[in-house]
């Protein structure tokens, strides 16, 4: 004979409570099967003697009974002791039902993956419109810390156009003027890593005689740059006015000769410079390196 709990339905094999599960006080006998009762002329041999045969008679399972839970009359929520209220809606109301396991197995499915991605969809379109952001060029990547290129300061004066002069087409003026001076052996091609650096110098130094800040540091090195050494550089500070010019291929042979002086050792192989105009006054920064190819 076996005993369970009246509350929880847990079985003991002595009727000695409390209930090591959940501490009630009254156990119940236990109610065994009649069709696992074992028949004792069962197992009598064929010759009919009232031996038994040699095999023991397997011992009959114990039906401890249906499984009880307590359910909260008002939301459905299933408790395993009778300790109101509702864990779910706080109802002072709950009923002792037997347990079943009826949809057990549509509980078991595996949701699908935009089930589980749908609460994220909202992070997840966020996420996309940031990277779409950044390869369409809309926001420079130089914004977040550690990643990108620094972003030029900002400075007073235009570095595009000034008095009706294109100043980037000026600078690539500038370098086939400088270009057209040199022998094969000196020749040098124009890096739009060393422009970049001289754009963001140029500037650089245009907001510290203008307006007293102070940018970040940089070298050539952050804007790709692969130079052997530290590069060679010149700046022409307001030297030259841009009411001078009436066109980008005057100003560029101006810049050039002035240049001229100011475009380091021989040996260089690679140069870049920037054009900015604040008041009429043209400032001009110039970098050249020897490659590491």
């Amino acid at each position: 004979m076996k005993w369970r709990c009246t509350w929880c339905g847990k079985p003991h094999a002595e009727n000695d409570p409390p209930c090591d599960n959940c501490g009630h006080n009254t156990f119940e006998k236990a109610v065994v099967r009649a069709d696992e009762n074992p028949d004792p002329n069962r197992h009598r041999n064929a010759a009919g003697s009232g031996a038994p045969d040699s095999d023991p008679t397997p011992t009959g399972t114990v039906d401890t009974g249906p499984d009880y839970v307590w359910a909260c009359t008002n939301c459905g929520r299933e408790h395993v002791r009778n300790s109101p209220p509702c864990s779910r809606c706080g109802n002072p109301d709950l009923e002792k039902v037997e347990q079943t396991y009826e949809g057990l197995e549509r509980d078991l499915e595996t949701p699908s993956w935009l089930a589980v991605a749908k609460p994220y969809l909202p992070v997840l379109a966020v996420i996309g419109l940031v990277i779409a952001l950044f390869a369409t060029g809309i926001i420079p990547p130089s914004v977040l810390p550690g990643v990108g290129q620094p972003s030029p300061p900002d400075a007073p004066g235009e570095g595009v156009e000034a008095a009706g002069i294109d100043l980037e087409a000026t600078e690539q003026a500038v370098h086939d003027r400088l270009e057209a001076d040199r022998n094969q052996s000196e020749s040098r091609t124009y890096d739009d890593g060393l422009g970049e650096y001289t754009e963001y110098m140029n500037r650089a130094f245009v907001a510290i005689e203008y307006e007293e800040s102070r940018p970040e540091p940089v070298e050539a090195s952050d804007f790709g740059v692969d130079c052997r050494n530290e590069p060679y550089a010149g700046r022409l500070a307001g030297t030259l006015s841009i009411a001078d010019y009436d066109d980008e291929a005057a100003l560029a042979d101006d810049v050039a000769t002035a240049l001229s002086e100011e475009t380091g050792d021989s040996d260089f192989d690679r140069e870049g410079l920037d054009l900015h105009v604040v008041d009429g006054s043209v400032y001009v920064f110039y970098a050249t390196c020897n490659s590491t190819n």
